[in-house]
């Protein structure tokens, strides 16, 4: 199973316990049953935490509630459903202008390390625009710096050699001479 048909499987399953919760509300405000989130969670089938995430279904149920409590708005339903639909758009709107916020925050913060970065460049504070090359100088010159060592060491072992059996040969030299 793909990830797209489980996320549309989900989707669908949730558009399912919407409608189960809508009908619920309306049944229970028809025939003026209990109109309590864990009486409409008990008829739609969901759990009570559904109609709290779902801020529109909450509100449609607030709304019932309310018009159950006051007769006059009972009266006209057309006004109450309309109601309704305006706290569950105004729920709506105020989720999606706070993911709008919390995204303009982010987009602010990328734009002002973009600025600063291009500011530091332009006052020839930051690093050179060849680090790259660079670096791999450092690291050949550290190279032939550590083989340079190398040979250093072994021209002064051939050195300490030719020394140790230039005094030998002198010493052989003065004995037979002496």
């Amino acid at each position: 199973m793909t990830r797209t048909s489980m996320i549309e499987g989900r989707q669908s399953a949730a558009a399912r316990r919407r409608q189960r919760v809508g009908h619920a509300i309306d049944s229970a405000r028809r025939s003026n049953a209990d109109l309590s989130v864990a009486a409409i969670a008990r008829a739609a089938g969901v759990d009570r935490t559904f109609l709290y995430r779902h801020r529109d279904l909450l509100a449609q149920l607030h709304a019932a509630q309310t018009d159950a409590r006051n007769p006059a708005n009972a009266a006209v339903a057309t006004s109450a459903a309309s109601r309704a639909s305006l706290e569950a758009d105004l729920a709506n709107a105020q989720g999606q202008l706070t993911r709008q916020a919390k995204h303009v925050r982010q987009l602010e913060h990328q734009l002002s390390q973009l600025l600063g970065e291009h500011a530091w460049r332009q006052a020839g504070l930051g690093p050179p625009a060849d680090v790259d090359e660079l670096q791999r100088r450092i690291t050949h010159l550290e190279q032939r710096l550590v083989d340079l060592e190398e040979q250093l060491n072994e021209r002064g072992q051939e050195l300490a050699a030719a020394r140790a059996a230039n005094r030998e040969l002198m010493a052989n030299l003065n004995r037979r001479t002496t």
